[in-house]
């Protein structure tokens, strides 16, 4: 009933009007899925390779159709995956780009659960409890890769953590965003937006904490439950060799410096989530800001371990971070990403899943945060292509009761 009859590829845009790939997987009863591929700006060194659209659609014509149609069931996803690898022949998905691989792994989850009937949180195997969803992480300050002029900081998040409910979570980011805006209007602060929809003001750092932590104790006063805020700090973009620090509009940062500027703001601010606070390649740094904080807080690799679970169990080795980033498409199929997710669980690391700075109005992420039982999931906060991932979310929990 799952088997592949069809796979058709084609390009499509995506939140930054780039060309990205989208792809449907037919079956013979009649399942239907269709899958996009994001794109980020802020890539780790170690990510799968993405290709330009048209390339890595026809490298997945001649290279990774004939092994799937006729040959492989949508519902046996490590099938699918198996037969994208085998059709690559690379490491990294240089060979047919992970943009096709990732959109074609997304789509045959989909047929998949649409031949079965049943939610792709389901079919992709999750224990669903009910009442544990994912807290979102709403994109409010913004800079970095994804703004220019703006903080140096990538990303600063709201985490209404204290929540009753998906739906009132999202909303009260969405409040988070207005409370911000509203504030720096008050300043006279003009700001534009970034590629995930966060203000993108020209202030520094240490404001945009300051605005953040009045904007959610104001937004959590009036909600009645607890907001707290994150980081991504996207270490590696600060980090300079040359200089031989993280460099920052006021100067550079050694490592030590780094790791104590972070965890004072762990401290200050009582930081619920801490992704990239330091390079990519430093799993001692890690490791030390983790022996400072990790009780306290997520520190969370993303450009440290690339949804890699060789980079993970190194990370896991050396005691560095106690969590991981889930982005699918920087791994290429939804197979690697999952087997991120149980390695990490085994070894006592919580599994972030997240969307990238370049999105489509794909919801394969609500399903996959909810299917593995993960604690927060990166979505932003507004923008058509991050609400449709949060409107999901709101629909998979309705749809529980």
């Amino acid at each position: 009933m799952t088997l592949i009859t069809d796979v058709r590829l084609r390009r499509v845009l995506d939140s930054r009007g780039n060309a990205t790939v989208e792809a449907d997987v037919l079956t013979e009863s009649g399942g239907f899925g269709r899958g996009k591929a994001p794109s980020g700006a802020s890539t780790g060194e170690y990510e799968a390779i993405e290709l330009p659209a048209n390339e890595a659609i026809a490298k997945a014509r001649e290279e990774a159709l004939p092994r799937l149609i006729g040959e492989v069931h949508a519902g046996n996803q490590r099938d699918v995956d198996a037969a994208l690898h085998a059709a690559d022949g690379t490491d990294d998905f240089s060979g047919i780009g992970a943009n096709s691989a990732v959109a074609i792994s997304m789509a045959a989850a989909k047929a998949g659960a649409d031949v079965l009937g049943a939610p792709l949180y389901q079919h992709l195997g999750g224990t669903f409890r009910g009442n544990e969803y994912p807290t979102p992480l709403g994109n409010i300050i913004g800079g970095g890769e994804h703004a220019a002029d703006a903080t140096n900081i990538q990303e600063f998040l709201a985490a209404p953590v204290g929540a009753p409910s998906v739906e009132e979570a999202v909303f009260a980011n969405a409040a988070v965003h207005q409370e911000v805006h509203d504030i720096l209007a008050d300043r006279d602060l003009p700001a534009g937006k970034g590629d995930e929809g966060a203000w993108a003001p020209s202030i520094s750092d240490d404001e945009a904490f300051e605005i953040m932590d009045e904007a959610v104790e104001t937004v959590a006063d009036d909600f009645g439950f607890a907001i707290s805020f994150g980081l991504d700090v996207a270490g590696a973009e600060l980090y300079d060799d040359e200089a031989d620090g993280y460099v920052y509009d006021d100067g550079v940062k050694s490592t030590e410096e780094q790791i104590e500027y972070i965890a004072g703001k762990v401290e200050e601010y009582d930081l619920v989530y801490v992704e990239d606070p330091l390079d990519e390649n430093d799993y001692e740094a890690f490791a030390d800001l983790t022996a400072q904080v990790g009780d306290q807080t997520l520190v969370c690799g993303d450009d440290l371990f690339v949804t890699n679970v060789e980079r993970l169990q190194a990370g896991i080795n050396a005691d560095a971070g106690n969590s991981i980033l889930i982005k699918p498409n920087q791994i290429g199929t939804l197979t690697d990403a999952v087997d991120a997710i149980e390695l990490a669980t085994a070894s006592g690391y919580e599994s972030v899943v997240s969307h990238r700075s370049g999105e489509t109005e794909d919801t394969t992420i609500a399903h996959l945060a909810v299917a593995t039982d993960a604690p927060f999931i990166k979505t932003g906060a507004v923008g058509g292509e991050r609400t449709a991932k949060l409107n999901e979310l709101i629909r998979i929990e309705d749809n529980a009761v």
